[in-house]
């Protein structure tokens, strides 16, 4: 069970399961928000079936919501500082529209790929499932795992300075 432990800890600590899970969240975000932004008239056109944005504010939104996808995208690829927590606030808002289009039995696609993404299902349960593994694990272990690495280092960083300190 201590082995297990052990390789679970060193999995989360290791930088490269960190940059692997990383790049391809920003590279999910950045195609995204590509596709959104290729054809902002059909994603305007989703948007406005969900009535939850006015009908003058619909360009606005169908243009800056995939621009902030693919910014906060970009800032995940090279760990910017509040390029996470600007995706798990997406992530959340993305859940939250969801669960409405849920409730409300709504006959629409997601709009989170682009218009095809869930032509003929008619439902909004995968996209809401795929949004809820993203924002419950996928997160999570990012936030967790630079934590722990920052608190390795700041470790290794007391060690060094109590080396310093008894010469």
């Amino acid at each position: 069970m201590k082995w297990m432990t052990f390789q679970l800890k060193k999995l989360i600590v290791s930088p490269w399961t960190y940059r692997l899970v990383r790049f391809v969240l920003a590279a999910l975000f950045i195609y995204a928000g590509g596709l959104k932004l290729l054809d902002p008239k059909a994603f305007a056109a989703t948007i406005s079936v969900y009535n939850l944005v006015p009908e003058i504010l619909l360009p606005v939104v169908a243009v800056g919501l995939p621009l902030i996808e693919v910014l906060a995208g970009i800032g995940l690829l090279f760990d910017i500082r509040g390029s996470l927590a600007t995706i798990f606030g997406l992530l959340a808002m993305f859940v939250f529209v969801l669960w409405y289009g849920i409730l409300k039995d709504l006959d629409v696609d997601c709009g989170c790929f682009g218009p095809e993404e869930l032509a003929g299902q008619g439902k909004l349960w995968n996209a809401f499932y795929r949004d809820l593994i993203l924002v419950g694990l996928v997160v999570p272990f990012l936030y967790v795992s630079r934590w722990m690495r920052e608190r390795v280092v700041t470790r290794e960083n007391m060690a060094d300075i109590n080396l310093e300190r008894r010469r």
